[in-house]
C-alpha cells in the first residue's frame, strides 16, 4: 500500500473538486461582506459618506483581495507545498528543513509556532462573528427580535459543537452545493443594486484607493483595520491545498468566489451612496423585504460552514502539533474509515465551545468582535510571509534580490494591516494575542520539557550493547510470546523492559524495541513505513516512520512487516509502556513556571495506549519516577 492509498484520495473529477473547495475553502471569506462593509463605515472611523470615501473603501477592498489573496497565497505561497500539504506547520516545516543552525532553527520554530497559536484564536472568534453577525439579520427584519439575537447565536454554535463528535462526512457532501447558492446569491443581491448605479464600478481603479488613504490619513488607517476583514479565511486556500490540490482551489476562487464577492461589495457601496442610512448593515438591506428571512436562514448555514472548517482546521493542525512534539498526547476519533484527515479531538472541541461562548457573552456583537478578529488573521498573513521567504530562498532557490522583493511587497501590506489592527488592542484585539501567547508557551514548554526529559531518561539509562551482552552471559530464562517495548529513540534502552527483568526474572522469547518516528513530512508511503534491525539474542529494533499527518497506529503499522520476511501476530504479543510520573527537581533545568505547566501537561496527557492504538487486554504499563 503506497501513502497516496492512505490520503485523501480524488477519485472525483476537476468539477468535483473544484465544487468540494467551494464549499470547505471559502466559507470564511465567503462570509466576510456580512460584516465588513458595516465595520469600514463604523462611526468610530469618522469617514464621511461621500462618493470619494465610498468609492475609496470598495477600492481598498478590491485591491486587499487581490494583492493578498490572489498574488500572495494563489500565486506565490501556494507553491510553498510539503509533499501536496499546506498550512502554517506544513510550512514550517518545510523553512526549517534547510536551516541546521540553532539560532535559525529558533526563529522559525517561534514564528511557526505563535502563527498555530494565532491560528487557534481564528479558530475561536470565526465562529463567533460568523453566526453572530448571521443572525443579527434579525434585527432588521424585526427589531423586536433584538433581544433574541445572543441566545439563538449560542444556540446554533452549541449545535454546532456537539455535531463534531459526529464527523463531517455526509454533511460535508452538501457543502459545496450550499456554498454554491451563498455565492449565487450574494452576488445576485449585489449586482440588483449595482445595476442602479454602475458608476461604481470606477472604483475597480487603485487611485480611488491611494486617494482614500491620502485624504483621510489617520481615519482611512483605522479602517484599514476593517478593510482586512474582506481577507479572513486567506489562510485556508493554503491549508486546504491537501485536500483538494492547487488547480480547484485556484479555479473556485477566480472563476466563481471572487465575482461573486466583488459583486457583492460593489453592490454595498452602491446602496450606502443611495441610502446613506444603509450602513447599519448593508448586507441585509440589500435584500427584498419578503426574501429577508431565507437569507437569514441562508447566511446562518453559509455561517456554520464557515466555522466548520475553522473548527477542523484546529483538530487537525492539533495532531500536526502532537505528532510532531508541541503538545501532549491528545484522544483523537477517526470519524470516516476512508477519509485519514477527518478527525475530532474532543479535548480542543470542548476548549472551542467554552471559549466561544464566552466570546459572544463578552462582546455581544459583531462590530465588537470585529476589533479582535483583524488581529489574529493580519498575524498569521505576516508569518506566513516571512516563512515563505524562507522557503523562496532554500527550495524555491530564488536570487536574494528576487526573494527581498517578495518580502518587502507583501510584509509591507501586512504589516499595515497588522498595525491598523493593534490600535485596536485595548478594543478586543488583546484576545487572539493573549490566547496566542499562551498557546505559544504551553507548545514551547512541552517541547522544552519533552527535550529535558530525555536528557533526564538518557543520564540513566542502561546501554543496549552491554545489556544485551549481559543477557548472553546470564541467560535469563524465556517465555514464550512476544514483548513490545514502546519507547523513545532518544534513550538507548527501555525503562519497561529493565523493570520487567529486574522484577520478574524472565525475558520474553522474542523482544521488539519499537519507536515511532515523526518526520517534517506530511505523509510516509507504506513501502518506507518499517525499518527493521536484528540485534541478536532475538532482539529486534524496529522504527516506525509517520508523516505528521498521519495517526501513530502501531498495529496497523506493524502489519506491513511481512514486507521484511518479519512474521509477527498481535495476538502473541505483549506491549510495554513506561510512564514517567515526575517530581520537582533540586536542580531544575527549566524554570519555575515552565516546570510546573509541564508536570501538569504530563499527568494530563492522553493515555499512550490508546494514543497509539494497541490493543488494552494485551498492553502492560510500567511507572517510573523521574526528576524533571
Amino acid at each position: 500500500m503506497s501513502s497516496d492509498t492512505e490520503r485523501k484520495e480524488h477519485k472525483s473529477g476537476f468539477p468535483a473538486l473544484t465544487l468540494g473547495a467551494i464549499g470547505v475553502v471559502y466559507g470564511d471569506v465567503g462570509t466576510s461582506p456580512l460584516y465588513t462593509m458595516k465595520e469600514v463605515f463604523n462611526p468610530a472611523h469618522g469617514l464621511a459618506l461621500d462618493a470619494a470615501t465610498v468609492y475609496g473603501a470598495v477600492s481598498l477592498i478590491f485591491w486587499a483581495l487581490v494583492v493578498v489573496i490572489c498574488l500572495k497565497y494563489v500565486i506565490f505561497v501556494m507553491r510553498a507545498d510539503n509533499r501536496g500539504e499546506g498550512g502554517i506547520m506544513a510550512l514550517m516545516a518545510l523553512a526549517l528543513r534547510k536551516r541546521h543552525r540553532p539560532g535559525q532553527r529558533a526563529f522559525i520554530t517561534t514564528l511557526g509556532l505563535f502563527g498555530a497559536a494565532l491560528f487557534y484564536g481564528d479558530g475561536m472568534i470565526t465562529p463567533a462573528i460568523s453566526v453572530l453577525s448571521a443572525a443579527e439579520g434579525l434585527e432588521v427584519a424585526a427589531p423586536s427580535l433584538q433581544p433574541y439575537v445572543i441566545p439563538i447565536t449560542i444556540t446554533v454554535l452549541i449545535g454546532l459543537f456537539l455535531f463534531q463528535s459526529l464527523g463531517t462526512e455526509r454533511v460535508g457532501k452538501l457543502f459545496g452545493p450550499i456554498m454554491c447558492l451563498w455565492f449565487v446569491v450574494i452576488g445576485w443581491l449585489g449586482a440588483r443594486s449595482l445595476a442602479q448605479n454602475l458608476d461604481i464600478v470606477d472604483a475597480l481603479h487603485p487611485r480611488y484607493a491611494f486617494d482614500f488613504m491620502f485624504h483621510h490619513q489617520w481615519y482611512g488607517f483605522l479602517a484599514l483595520g476593517a478593510v482586512v476583514l474582506a481577507l479572513t479565511g486567506a489562510e485556508a486556500l493554503y491549508a486546504d491545498m491537501g485536500h483538494f490540490g492547487r488547480g480547484p482551489i485556484r479555479l473556485g476562487w477566480i472563476g466563481f468566489v471572487m465575482p461573486a464577492l466583488l459583486l457583492n461589495y460593489l453592490g454595498q457601496a452602491a446602496l450606502i451612496l443611495r441610502e446613506p442610512s444603509a450602513v447599519a448593515n448593508p448586507f441585509y438591506l440589500l435584500c427584498p423585504p419578503d426574501m429577508l428571512y431565507l437569507l437569514i436562514g441562508l447566511a446562518t448555514l453559509a455561517t456554520i460552514i464557515a466555522s466548520q472548517a475553522v473548527i477542523s482546521g484546529a483538530f487537525s493542525i492539533t495532531r500536526q502539533a502532537v505528532q510532531l512534539d508541541y503538545l501532549p498526547r491528545q484522544h483523537f476519533v477517526h470519524t470516516s474509515e476512508s477519509e485519514i484527515g477527518q478527525i475530532y479531538a474532543p479535548d480542543v472541541n470542548r476548549f472551542l465551545l467554552v471559549a466561544v461562548v464566552v466570546l459572544v457573552l463578552v462582546f455581544q456583537s459583531s462590530s465588537h468582535l470585529a476589533s479582535a478578529y483583524g488581529f489574529a488573521v493580519t498575524g498569521t498573513m505576516a508569518i506566513d510571509t516571512t516563512l515563505a521567504f524562507i522557503v523562496a530562498l532554500d527550495v524555491w532557490k530564488w536570487s536574494l534580490p528576487a526573494a527581498l522583493i517578495f518580502l518587502l511587497s507583501f510584509l509591507t501590506v501586512d504589516l499595515s494591516f497588522l498595525s491598523a489592527n493593534a490600535v485596536k488592542l485595548a478594543e478586543g484585539g488583546w484576545f487572539p494575542l493573549l490566547i496566542g501567547a499562551l498557546l505559544f508557551l504551553i507548545m514551547k514548554t512541552w517541547r522544552k520539557g519533552r527535550q529535558v526529559l530525555n536528557w533526564r531518561l538518557q543520564k540513566g539509562a542502561v546501554s543496549l550493547k552491554d545489556f544485551l551482552a549481559q543477557v548472553e552471559a546470564d541467560q535469563p530464562p524465556r517465555v514464550p510470546g512476544t514483548a513490545m517495548f514502546l519507547y523513545s529513540r532518544h534513550v538507548s534502552l527501555p525503562f519497561a523492559l529493565l523493570k520487567n527483568l529486574e522484577f520478574n526474572k524472565m525475558i520474553h522469547e522474542r523482544v521488539i524495541l519499537l519507536t515511532v518516528e515523526t518526520h517534517d513530512v506530511p505523509y510516509v508511503a507504506a513501502d518506507d513505513r518499517l525499518q527493521i534491525e536484528e540485534l541478536g539474542q532475538n532482539f529486534y529494533r524496529i522504527t516506525i516512520h509517520i508523516g505528521f499527518t498521519q495517526a501513530p497506529n502501531v498495529i496497523y503499522s506493524m502489519a506491513l512487516s511481512y514486507q521484511h520476511g518479519f512474521d509477527w501476530n498481535p495476538d502473541d504479543t505483549y506491549f510495554y509502556f513506561a510512564r514517567e510520573t515526575l517530581i520537582p527537581s533540586p536542580r531544575p533545568e527549566m524554570n519555575a513556571l515552565e516546570e510546573r505547566l509541564f508536570i501538569f501537561m504530563t499527568r494530563n496527557a492522553s493515555n499512550s495506549i490508546t494514543f497509539f492504538r494497541v490493543p488494552t487486554q494485551r498492553a502492560i504499563e510500567i511507572s517510573t519516577l523521574v526528576e524533571i
